[in-house]
């Protein structure tokens, strides 16, 4: 039984050709009344990838020196169209793009950009325009015999590694960034997302959250060297196609009480048979799972909160609680079914990790939790095709990452970042329970 999917969260952006378009539901969000700076924010931006690119370009080129763009920058509107590329002219869309032939980057001024400054914030501004310059740099490399998913990620990877180079104080457009805007950048890269069950093989395909902002975030880690290297053989690629016609009809929801019944019981099953690796052979018992109303938890004597303190484990107790009268129907209505799965994955992690003996309250404690959640949904991911039990369907892992900023943004609490909290995820996702402890 296929269960799991992801429910769109606020604006979904899709990606078309080499840039950024509304997604059909979307609505337009048409408006001419935005930041009169965005243009600016562009241009300084731009000039700044270029100067880090000046420097960076020819470590990976073999010494050879960075040419910039040499068909400039242009903002365009409805009434100020872009210039032809290819020889092609192109009807107004809500864009953001590199054009080969011109060796140009171009911009829709009047909503798109200023959209996603509003929204997110100009760091995000200055990431999606490094994103299209990663483009030029792949054109100067030469390598761009790729799939699509592959170059889009490679350009995604690209803007991490300048913003990396921005958080260590060297650019004149962006001071060093706080928690809270990388935050607020990775929720926009949510965003700007292929809709769920867009085949990774697919042309045109840019990739799912999950994968963007990994590719992101190994830019900011590892650098541009790591980018470069990208080919079909090596990205990690987690974007599949719907399994039937069924499950693309029916989103492959499960309805919530049952996405709560059978993903608390599949977390059991999961410690059940992983808890002895981690915990010197020791069995794990059974916990309890239970719901309360908002404002109305049950009794326990300090309890491992998360959520903003609307689900926690209670190892007095030695049971699992979470508001089911708000929290989890939120999650469920505002993200989608694992979104729920996130919440509770989290929670047994929590239980996990207190009965192996180790702290939750630091930050290296709750990344533990993020890693351990991330190996449950490693299983899930990873486990043998089988009508009786769960699996990931297109989007679930997005829907994971929505969750994460949903009750893990920086500045509330003084905890981890969503930034650092998504990160310790991933690692459990992708490597499995033995990289988490």
């Amino acid at each position: 039984m296929r269960a799991l999917r992801v429910v769109a969260v606020v604006l979904v952006l899709t990606l078309a050709g080499c840039g950024l378009v509304p997604a059909p539901d979307d609505g337009g969000r048409a408006t001419t009344s935005r930041a009169p700076s965005s243009t600016d924010v562009v241009t300084k931006s731009l000039r700044d990838v270029e100067r880090y690119w000046g420097g960076e370009f020819p470590k990976i080129a073999g010494g050879r020196k960075f040419q910039p763009v040499r068909g400039g920058f242009h903002p365009y509107t409805e009434s100020k169209p872009p210039p032809d590329c290819g020889g092609q002219s192109a009807g107004y869309q809500p864009n953001a793009f590199y054009c080969p032939d011109g060796d140009y980057i171009a911009w829709d001024a009047q909503n798109l950009i200023p959209q996603l400054q509003e929204d997110f914030g100009p760091l995000l501004v200055g990431v999606v325009m490094a994103h299209e310059y990663g483009h030029a740099v792949q054109a100067r490399l030469g390598d761009t015999d790729q799939p699509t998913v592959v170059l889009e990620q490679q350009a995604d990877c690209f803007a991490g590694a300048w913003l990396a180079d921005v958080q260590a104080g060297h650019s004149a457009a962006f001071k060093k960034p706080a928690a809270e805007q990388l935050d607020d950048t990775v929720a926009g890269i949510l965003m700007l997302r292929d809709q769920p069950g867009t085949p990774a093989v697919a042309d045109g395909a840019h990739g799912n959250a999950f994968d963007r902002i990994r590719a992101f975030q190994e830019g900011i880690q590892q650098g541009p060297k790591r980018c470069a290297g990208y080919d079909a053989d090596n990205l990690q690629v987690t974007e599949v196609p719907f399994s039937s016609r069924a499950e693309a009809e029916s989103g492959g929801d499960l309805p919530y009480d049952d996405a709560v019944n059978l993903l608390a019981q599949d977390a059991e099953q999961y410690w059940e048979r992983t808890f002895p690796e981690i915990a010197d052979d020791r069995q794990w018992q059974p916990v309890k799972v239970e719901t309360f109303e908002a404002g109305n938890p049950p009794d326990c004597d300090k309890p491992d909160s998360s959520a903003g303190g609307a689900a926690f484990y209670c190892a007095s107790g030695d049971f699992i609680a979470f508001d089911g009268s708000e929290l989890g129907p939120t999650l469920y209505d505002r993200i989608g079914d694992f979104a729920v799965g996130m919440l509770l994955g989290d929670l047994f992690a929590r239980a996990a990790q207190d009965r192996r003996g180790a702290s939750t309250a630091d930050k290296a404690g709750q990344l533990t939790v993020d890693c351990l959640a991330g190996s449950w949904t490693n299983d899930l991911l990873t486990r043998d095709e089988s009508p009786n039990d769960l699996h990931l369907s297109p989007g679930d892992l997005d829907e994971a990452v929505a969750a994460l900023l949903a009750f893990g943004r920086a500045g509330k609490g003084g905890g981890p970042s969503a930034f650092d909290r998504i990160s310790a995820y991933r690692k459990g996702v992708l490597e499995g329970l033995g990289v988490c402890v």
